[in-house]
């Protein structure tokens, strides 16, 4: 993981910040990505709004705040937004 190219998150990003990546299975395919640190922080905050959105609806700032988040990882890292996110 550590020859992997750092992508910085943006001023919105609010949520919990790694210091290194991991290894990701996407739950319904088996498929695996490794992703670096903030690669890692967003896909937990999307996965995390995707929760909170199922559990207590799905309010305008959770559908915006996901919307930048997919959007971002798309810019970032498409392969692996291909295989964990879409």
């Amino acid at each position: 993981m550590s020859g992997k190219q750092k992508n910085k998150l943006p001023e919105w990003f609010e949520g919990t910040i790694y210091e290194i990546g991991d290894i990701v299975t996407n739950p319904f395919s088996g498929e695996r990505y490794e992703l670096n640190a903030e690669e890692l922080s967003m896909y937990d905050l999307i996965m995390g709004i995707t929760i909170m959105g199922d559990i207590k609806g799905w309010s305008d700032e959770y559908i915006d705040l996901h919307q930048k988040g997919l959007s971002w990882f798309r810019e970032h890292n498409s392969k692996a937004y291909m295989v964990l996110l879409d």
